[in-house]
């Protein structure tokens, strides 16, 4: 008896993607601080944060409802809409 095993993406390689370019300097641009719900993440963002703040940088913060799955999707086009750059906090 034969098996055949079937990939249902039909994806005969993987997409990729190009990284944006990183900003030369912060000033002038909205910083989102992305909390995936790790235990700690939240004090290294503060940290940040803080860092960010003294050199007068617009900094927005926000939360994923768990750490377990990807952000929604509403939650993502939210930071899309509101940030230039994410710093996600990973901690545990």
């Amino acid at each position: 008896m034969t098996t055949m095993l079937l990939d249902p993406t039909a994806e005969v390689s993987a997409a990729t993607r190009p990284r944006l370019q990183r900003p030369v300097d912060l000033a002038g641009l909205t910083v989102g601080l992305m909390d995936i719900s790790k235990p700690r993440g939240d004090i290294f963002l503060n940290r940040i944060e803080a860092l960010l703040k003294d050199r007068n940088i617009q900094v927005k913060r926000f939360t994923k409802p768990t750490f377990t799955r990807v952000a929604p999707t509403e939650l993502k086009q939210q930071i899309a809409g509101e940030v230039d750059l994410v710093i996600e906090g990973l901690a545990d």
